[in-house]
């Protein structure tokens, strides 16, 4: 067994435990800050000068232990900071996470990408990123509503793609969803119920099509995959 592989083994574990202990120990104070949004504005407003920093961290580490949902984040984001706001520090921290999930797929390579995440999963994304429209395929994945972004980043690192083009591809196509995470926590905020009730219902309407029409999509990505330029 050569080192890179014992190295993607003893990533794994460590990975996981960088989840649930910290979960395990402050379970009673995460579950108490993110069951009020008071507490959670209080203790964002005690980092002071910081607390965009420490939301980035938050952001960050979101992608990387791809177990948190992002969009609780992003909409976090914007109750917070604001809509704009909001949105490019959500887009900074992912910017941030994604770059070390790729590198970290990079470094250990496949084996430690097969140990996170299903063979099926894996085995899925290879193939369309090892099509002639690779690019454009991967672009949409980012994209489209309901289909899983963490993985696509790992998966990334460990496949031929340049690192620019990853991060380009995926931070455009994750920009939409966003801005819109980032808007319903600013409507929530400033009370603005319209605004919260239509942005929210597209959003859902759109994650609820993605997920029931995850077969068809990925049956129409294969098919692009498939094609000769």
């Amino acid at each position: 067994m050569n080192r890179r592989r014992i190295a993607a083994l003893i990533a794994f574990p460590l990975l996981v435990a960088a989840l649930v202990v910290p979960i395990l120990l402050w379970r009673q104070q995460i579950w108490g800050l993110f069951a009020s949004t008071q507490r959670l504005r209080q203790w964002f407003a005690g980092w002071g000068i910081w607390a965009p920093v420490v939301f980035l961290g938050i952001q960050a580490l979101q992608v990387v232990v791809f177990a948190i949902p992002g969009e609780f984040v992003q909409i976090a984001g914007g109750f917070l900071f604001g809509g704009w706001v909001g949105t490019l520090l959500s887009v900074a921290g992912i910017l941030i996470g994604s770059t070390v999930a790729f590198f970290l797929a990079r470094l250990l390579g496949r084996p430690f990408v097969a140990a996170l995440f299903s063979k099926d999963q894996v085995e899925r994304v290879e193939r369309l990123l090892a099509s002639r429209s690779a690019r454009t395929i991967f672009f949409l994945l980012f994209l489209i509503p309901g289909i899983p972004k963490d993985i696509l980043c790992y998966v990334a690192g460990a496949s031929p793609f340049g690192f620019w083009f990853f991060l380009a591809a995926s931070t455009l196509g994750r920009l939409p969803g966003i801005a819109g995470s980032s808007i319903i926590g600013n409507a929530a905020a400033t009370q603005r119920w319209t605004v919260l009730v239509i942005v929210s219902l597209a959003a859902l309407a759109l994650f609820v099509a993605g997920v029931i029409l995850r077969p068809r999509i990925q049956a129409w990505l294969e098919k692009i995959a498939g094609r000769r330029p």
